[in-house]
């Protein structure tokens, strides 16, 4: 029976994940979260041998299905950057179907390769992660300092005079420098003396991230009087080439692997450092097509290399969510004499570590659990996509969120701690604001993991806490 017990419950989670991955703003590792608590206090309702995959389910749902908000309802979290940007773009075009639609994809090729790098996994990346795992502290030192020097000015430098000048061409490297700094205080604050009560330490994280990713966005939404077009293309096809997830699977890849193994590094980071590894293409400039005929107006002209680093950005971004989510997961049952213990990070190992350890010949279980997982996810993004764009004309998008503001808030008092919970979530919220209106990278809030695991990993935590009288 126990096969057919972990279907059923791989089935329900993935339908439980997806369909809650649809709220704007509410991660998956909130959801997990909530999960795990409700586990927790009735430990008769899962059967331990389907806990690994009921939330593998869940998590396999969140990477297909959390395209969905994030296209149509500029839903951001931590890993936004890689696939956000041109949805944005694609959404008020038309669009919108073809972004989720690519972005799906994506993701469903990030599976498959997932998959077919097993034997990498075990005979290859256990010694890496051997070699690496020493130095971690100065590589995540190298990730800060080029994450930092790589939020390149983005202003025109427009103004009548130099100072306003200067504002403008700079304004987002100041802002992102000190949501760097402000996140890492913060960091440095809550891993040295958690605020959540003991019994739940385990959701001390939560206000934390809430407050940096999903009330800012909520906020924008509420005062913001964008517009989108309420009617989108649809198409029977998806709109690229067979040669865009070639192109797209080595930067998605790269920018995984790297999110999935380094501690606090997320996928939107990671694509950022893949983007600057395999982006290589000649750019060819656009240009203006003269008029054949007088008095008529000229036309632009974009070069196709444009079209196709869109589709190429989300089909990458898929890929690099997958070995993100799920593959930071999978690492865990990579059990070898090298990897006694497994390779896997990430939040919901975290999460899990408390109730849960891999076993041997769990591997093939969990390959068994993404695939069919996977092949559910998948259907359902495409009807829920449909329903989307037919309800969309009808949806008042404020309304939506102001109702998951107040779910969230009740969520952050109930499962976060509480007013203190309330009071974390509120000093992140400031600081996650920074980036949404000053335009600079959101994933610079994940200085608030970063800054004190590289700290720790080399030994000077201790030294910083007591300089910062923390301890």
């Amino acid at each position: 029976m126990e096969p057919l017990i972990i279907m059923i419950f791989v089935v329900f989670g993935t339908l439980l994940g997806g369909l809650l991955c649809m709220i704007p703003s509410l991660h998956i590792y909130n959801v997990a979260g909530i999960s795990l608590v409700i586990w927790l206090n009735l430990r008769n309702a899962i059967p331990y041998y389907a806990i690994a995959p009921f939330f593998m389910s869940m998590i396999v749902a969140y990477s297909f299905i959390n395209t969905i908000p994030m296209t149509f309802f500029s839903a951001a979290d931590e890993s936004a950057g890689a696939s956000i940007l041109p949805s944005v773009d694609m959404l008020k075009s038309k669009r919108g179907f073809d972004a989720t639609i690519m972005s799906g994809m994506g993701v469903f090729l990030g599976v498959i390769i997932l998959i077919l790098l097993t034997p990498f996994y075990y005979f290859i990346w256990t010694y890496i992660n051997i070699i690496c795992a020493p130095h971690l502290h100065w590589i995540l030192g190298l990730v800060i300092v080029f994450y930092i020097m790589s939020e390149w000015p983005k202003g025109a430098g427009r103004g009548d005079k130099w100072w306003k000048k200067f504002k403008d061409s700079w304004r987002n490297v100041f802002a992102g420098t000190c949501t760097f700094i402000l996140a890492s205080c913060v960091g440095l604050i809550v891993t040295t003396k958690p605020l959540a009560p003991p019994e739940m330490s385990f959701q001390n994280i939560m206000p934390i991230f809430l407050g940096f990713f999903a009330f800012p966005s909520i906020i924008q939404t509420l005062i913001s009087d964008a517009k989108f077009p309420s009617e989108q293309y649809q198409s029977k096809y998806v709109n690229c080439k067979w040669s865009d997830f070639g192109v797209a699977a080595l930067p998605g890849v790269i920018g995984g692997l790297i999110a999935a193994y380094l501690p606090a590094v997320t996928a939107g980071i990671g694509a950022i450092f893949a983007s600057h590894m395999t982006n290589h293409r000649n750019l060819q400039q656009a240009s203006f097509e003269k008029s054949k005929n007088k008095n008529t107006m000229v036309k632009l002209y974009t070069p196709e290399i444009y079209y196709q680093q869109e589709r190429v950005f989300l089909i990458g971004g898929g890929v690099t969510k997958v070995m993100y989510y799920i593959g930071a997961f999978l690492f865990l049952f990579v059990l070898t004499e090298l990897t006694p213990n497994g390779m896997g990070r990430g939040g919901l190992n975290v999460l899990l570590k408390p109730v849960f350890s891999p076993e041997h010949g769990d591997y093939p279980i969990m390959i068994g659990v993404i695939l069919f997982s996977a092949a559910i996810s998948l259907l359902l993004m495409i009807y829920l996509t449909y329903f989307v764009i037919k309800i969309l004309p009808k949806v008042n998008v404020k309304l939506v969120y102001s109702i998951v503001g107040v779910i969230l808030l009740f969520i952050v008092y109930f499962m976060g701690g509480k007013m203190m919970g309330l009071l974390v979530a509120a000093v992140t919220t400031c600081i996650g604001c920074i980036p949404v209106f000053f335009n600079c990278r959101r994933s610079h809030c994940m200085a608030v993991l970063l800054t004190p695991i590289a700290l720790n990993m080399a030994d000077y935590g201790d030294a910083i806490a007591q300089l910062l009288r923390l301890n």
